[in-house]
């Protein structure tokens, strides 16, 4: 009897320690991201130190951080968190690749301000994205941040309206909404890829692009260009992203440090690409850049030619999910109101 109860302790020991060192390895947290570490300028990397700061000091667990794309491109880090060997990261267009519903929120014209997109995504809207997503996905929305507003460059004549973007040629990215956006517009969209874009702009592939004010000056992509249009015609929204078996594995405490972490973490990203903004601006125009912000009646003109066509693109590519339309459109609406 005495035999079988040692033989019944060291068993458990033995099982103990597994235990014991799975849950302390699962008590590091990989954060990954494709943007600089550099917190005082990088959305990312200020969200991902924010995140980092508040769970350490509200748990047990290490966060470990992974910037600048170290780990991958966006699309394998989606992958990566799928898989749960990344347990968090922070990425942007890869969202509506695996949650087509979240595609919805690049329709152009569909955010007035900043402030909108915010009260919108952080309202009713935002929690029935996150939730849908995590039922296609197997990830959990913890936050959002932002990659800002987009606003279109060239180096031939200011774009006062969609008129005057006749017969330009846009750098655009590789997507399809993008696409149909600047062909609504009257441009010539030209996808090309990142790493291309200043050589294509400095030989007159393109005569012009689109991007974040902050993406413009933090590239020296002013110094190719002599003409920006603010017409804000997509906001850029970033996901923060959990895979949720590793979050079910937590505690209900650290589960709720964690969803806290995230949307701090969304407000501090926002807090940096707003103060980048900010100051691009700024310096694109000392440096000499012709800046035109289009009157309310000219921005309607912009929205009138791009949203309609992409809208119904958009419903046929999305099929069943074309519902989220409506529902954005809804809670925009209701917080413009």
């Amino acid at each position: 009897m005495k035999s079988m109860n040692w033989k019944t302790l060291l068993i458990g020991a033995a099982l103990g320690i597994g235990v014991s060192a799975y849950a302390n390895a699962a008590q590091t947290i990989r954060f990954a991201h494709v943007d600089p570490a550099d917190w005082t300028s990088s959305k990312k990397g200020a969200a991902a130190e924010m995140f980092k700061d508040v769970v350490e000091a509200r748990t047990d667990m290490d966060v470990k951080l992974y910037p600048a794309g170290s780990l991958g491109d966006e699309d394998e880090l989606v992958q990566q968190a799928m898989d749960g060997t990344t347990q968090v990261v922070m990425v942007s267009g890869a969202m509506s690749k695996i949650c087509p519903a979240a595609g919805v929120l690049s329709i152009p014209y569909m955010f007035d301000s900043a402030v909108t997109a915010w009260r919108v995504l952080d309202g009713q809207f935002g929690d029935q994205l996150a939730q849908h997503c995590l039922e296609q996905t197997g990830l959990r929305t913890l936050g959002y941040g932002e990659t800002g507003f987009r606003n279109f460059t060239n180096d031939v004549r200011p774009i006062e309206t969609p008129a005057d973007m006749k017969g330009l040629k846009f750098r655009v990215q590789d997507i399809p909404l993008y696409v149909k956006m600047v062909e609504a517009l009257g441009g010539e969209p030209t996808p090309i890829a990142w790493s291309e874009l200043p050589t294509a702009l400095s030989t007159g592939v393109v005569d012009g692009q689109e991007n974040p004010v902050g993406t413009i000056y933090n590239n020296n992509l002013y110094e190719l260009q002599d003409y920006m249009t603010l017409d804000q015609h997509i906001y850029g929204t970033d996901f923060i992203l959990i895979n949720e078996r590793f979050y079910q594995s937590l505690s209900k405490a650290d589960q709720r440090v964690l969803k806290k972490a995230g949307v701090m973490a969304g407000y501090m990203g926002r807090s940096i690409q707003q103060m980048t903004t900010a100051k691009g601006l700024k310096a694109v125009k000392e440096a000499g850049m012709n800046v035109y912000k289009p009157t309310p009646e000219e921005m309607d003109k912009f929205r009138k030619a791009a949203q309609p066509p992409v809208v119904e693109w958009l419903k046929k590519d999305l099929g069943d999910e074309s519902v989220w339309i409506k529902k954005l459109q809804s809670a925009v609406d209701e917080v413009e109101q």
